[in-house]
């Protein structure tokens, strides 16, 4: 097979996949299409709910493992579709639909690259990781087929950044705040507002600034997204929630953070709904970013959240697409990204 023949399957496959629903958490149907494709191509693969990985036959435990990894799962489409976001449609250069960019280009070009690579001569094993559930950070995701995967030395995930490869990344606090205070009726001097008991923690938060800054992920950021309080216009409320956004970088940690956070609060409860997604980071002198260098790609520092947060090991995301294409109405990848994808990966991994 030559490289059209392989990004003709790669084509194939996204299309099936597009116009198989596979919201987080519901991914069933796209994994058995998946798994589907592995068996008509020979690939013997396991299987952990709804996610799927294959190892090179001649596997050798004393080489080290590049792991390849995309997810299978989508977001909700936006309601500004202005097509079927489940029907795959190409025109010209473009294959539309949910999934295509974020993260079905980037899957299904991994997919092909471990086809050509696997049975060629190379100092590494390789191994293809489709990860469901990572849009929404999930338990069912990566994180639950991680202890069934073999020791993993680098992995490459193949989210959409134009295939300059991305060697830092965000990491990702969700915080739930509270503020209490005691009802009563709003035309008497009663009760205790709980929005202004709120209204000082609130305003720190707003213009507090973090130290250190990262050269490739800037400041940490925080930013109060939620907030709730009150049930009609004559009762003073006695309780307000509120929920706080922490895109961290690499100099602090989420356990850290949020202690850092709680004991500034004046009024406020703090409650953190999970450490786990921690900010990663990759050495720019690792031998595979000098080699992406050397084809001209220029490393960078990625806002956006990836299974990246859940992996034990170094990693760094570089696929076809664009970001900003991502979580967007109409959302579409080129065949050429995906035909630059798989061609720019197996020159990476050849030696």
């Amino acid at each position: 097979m030559n490289l059209n023949d392989y990004v003709n399957d790669a084509v194939e496959l996204l299309k099936r996949l597009i116009e198989t629903p596979s919201v987080s958490r519901d991914e069933t149907a796209a994994a058995n299409v998946m798994a589907s494709y592995l068996d008509r191509w020979g690939l013997p693969y396991g299987r952990e709910g709804n996610n799927l990985w294959v190892g090179c036959q001649n596997w050798d435990n004393n080489l080290p493992t590049v792991m390849l990894n995309a997810h299978i799962d989508t977001v909700k489409p936006v309601s500004t579709w202005t097509r079927n976001p489940y029907e795959a449609c190409i025109e010209d250069d473009r294959l539309y639909g949910l999934g295509s960019n974020d993260c079905g280009g980037g899957l299904v070009s991994l997919l092909m690259t471990y086809r050509i690579m696997k049975d060629r001569p190379r100092p590494f094993n390789v191994l293809w990781v489709c990860s469901a559930e990572e849009e929404v950070s999930g338990k069912d995701g990566f994180s639950r087929v991680l202890p069934l995967l073999p020791p993993v030395n680098v992995a490459i995930v193949g989210e959409p950044t134009g295939m300059q490869p991305a060697i830092a990344e965000k990491g990702l606090m969700v915080i739930d705040g509270y503020a209490h205070g005691v009802s009563g009726h709003a035309a008497r001097e009663e009760g205790v507002n709980a929005i202004y008991e709120a209204l000082d923690d609130l305003v720190w938060l707003r213009d507090y600034r973090f130290r250190k800054t990262s050269p490739l992920l800037g400041p940490t950021k925080m930013t109060v997204t939620v907030v709730e309080a009150g049930t009609q216009h004559n009762v003073v409320p006695d309780q307000l929630h509120f929920v706080i956004d922490v895109r961290t970088n690499e100099y602090y940690q989420n356990e850290y953070l949020f202690e850092f956070l709680r004991k500034h609060m004046k009024k406020c409860e703090l409650q953190a709904r999970s450490f786990r997604l921690h900010s990663s980071s990759f050495p720019e002198d690792h031998p595979l970013i000098m080699r992406c260098k050397a084809m001209g790609k220029t490393p960078f520092g990625s806002p956006t959240l990836s299974d990246q947060a859940l992996m034990p090991f170094p990693s760094f995301k570089m696929g076809p697409g664009q970001s900003s294409r991502s979580h967007s109405a109409d959302e579409f990848i080129c065949i050429s990204e995906i035909a630059d994808a798989i061609d720019t990966y197996v020159r990476l991994l050849s030696v």
